[in-house]
């Protein structure tokens, strides 16, 4: 007979690192073209005026702009209005791009 008890296997227990998925510049944020605005998988969040689209659904601005999200018949999508259109559109202040 055995002195020890067997010890068991486990089951279950790997995991990986979170991907950083999300929204990353918001809305009223003046960026540069080709800054990431969302990460994500699907597309969940649509591409609007002057944003493009990655490989993995990841939106990115075309132009240097103002970011502004917007809702339309249950979709979300994000635009990226240029600077001398802001004034008009955006509610939020932001800061000017260096």
């Amino acid at each position: 007979m055995a002195s020890k008890k067997g010890s068991g296997s486990t089951r279950n227990n790997k995991d990986s690192a979170g991907r950083r998925l999300g929204v990353k510049k918001y809305g009223g944020t003046a960026v540069l073209a080709g800054n990431i605005l969302v990460r994500q998988r699907g597309t969940k969040i649509r591409p609007g005026v002057n944003v493009l689209v990655g490989r993995d659904h990841t939106l990115y601005s075309s132009i240097d702009g103002v970011v502004n999200f917007r809702k339309k018949a249950d979709r979300s999508y994000v635009d990226v209005l240029p600077l001398a259109n802001c004034e008009a559109h955006c509610t939020e202040g932001h800061s000017a791009i260096a």
